[in-house]
């Protein structure tokens, strides 16, 4: 092999080299540049939003310890979700937001949710639009003996007495409870026997419910998580009960035996006839 060749050769590997090298530097950038790329997106498809550290309960002010900033999907994003923390304990002195609602750990922060800066939460924030809350007087024995706290639903029935004759019709289905007592707001515990019961009914519904206060006794009937149907249930007196109650009396009839008639047979030629004998 005389010099030129070998001259060549070494040329031609150094050029191979460098071609090399630099394409693998252009790999490098372009790699690079397309995960950051598929950053940047993937950052933007994302946003942050404020969530719930523990059970924040109704009405109780809103403190630092209580929420946490979490990233969530930018397309499911709802409606009125805060995306800072500053949005919900203020960046300044303001006073606290508030919770409307009993809210539960993890659940986001809504701005239906939360009272405004320093606004005092009442029993109106849980009011549904057009609704009203009135109060009702409860026993031991109507009021379901303590197990309904707010935020559950009933049924109410009334009992009078019309011309002698008891009578009991359910009046109003599936009433959603905001208040026993004087304690309000989904979430509250109370375990002792009601006297007052405040319910969330339309203007008609108030009305129907206090002519009904007036006409007899009102009981409640606790109802299932599931809702169930509201068909209307025909109201139902004593005396439908004690018909009910009461077994169907069957009528027994004598059976008499038939006597026989008395009869002769009168032979004219080849005929014969039969002839009854009347008494």
């Amino acid at each position: 092999m005389n010099i030129r060749s070998i001259l060549v050769t070494v040329v031609g590997l150094c050029i191979a080299g460098v071609s090399a090298y630099y394409a693998r530097d252009l790999m490098s950038d372009r790699v690079a540049q397309e995960t950051q790329a598929i950053r940047v997106e993937a950052e933007q498809a994302m946003a942050t939003v404020v969530v719930a550290l523990e059970d924040i309960p109704f009405a109780a002010p809103i403190t630092r310890k209580m929420v946490a900033v979490q990233d969530w999907p930018r397309d499911a994003l709802p409606e009125g979700a805060f995306q800072t923390l500053d949005a919900v304990i203020g960046a300044g002195d303001e006073a606290p937001r508030s919770a409307k609602r009993a809210i539960a750990a993890g659940e986001l922060l809504l701005a239906s949710k939360l009272s405004g800066f320093g606004e005092k939460v009442t029993i109106l924030q849980t009011l549904t639009a057009g609704t009203r809350a009135m109060t009702i007087e409860v026993n031991a024995v109507s009021g379901v003996a303590g197990f309904v706290k707010p935020g559950d639903f009933v049924d109410i029935v009334l009992t009078e007495n019309r011309s002698g004759d008891l009578r009991a019709r359910t009046i109003m289905q599936n009433v959603r409870v905001i208040g026993v007592d004087q304690e309000y707001g989904e979430g509250v515990e109370t375990n002792r026997v009601a006297r007052t019961l405040t319910v969330e009914v339309t203007p008609e519904d108030g009305q129907r419910l206090a002519l009904a206060q007036r006409a007899g006794s009102l009981s409640l009937t606790l109802r299932t998580t599931d809702g169930g149907s509201d068909a209307p249930l025909p109201a139902m007196s004593l005396s439908d009960l004690l018909d009910m109650a009461e077994e169907p009396e069957i009528e027994q009839v004598e059976e008499t035996a038939a006597e026989p008639k008395r009869t002769v047979t009168i032979r004219r030629g080849n005929s014969a006839e039969v002839v009854e004998i009347e008494d």
